[in-house]
């Protein structure tokens, strides 16, 4: 083999690697990464706290004072 060809296939090789582990990083961080909620978020309007509910919930009771929010839209 003739040096350009050893030198062409060492590059070959790395990236390919390097092509590999990234690829099998993406798989991985999506299969154990957090996946989105569908619980509503609140803030209430009295005290300030922020909390979820059900998604469900139009309007929902803030646990620290008891008044009645609407969600968050965003």
């Amino acid at each position: 083999m003739t040096t350009e060809a050893l030198i062409f296939s060492y590059v070959v090789v790395t990236l390919g690697t390097i092509a590999g582990l990234a690829f099998y990083q993406e798989q991985r961080d999506r299969r154990f990464g957090p996946s989105p909620s569908e619980d509503r978020i609140f803030r209430c309007e009295k005290c300030g706290f922020v909390y979820t509910d059900d998604a469900d919930v139009d309007r929902s009771r803030c646990s620290q004072c008891g008044t009645l929010n609407e969600s968050i839209k965003f």
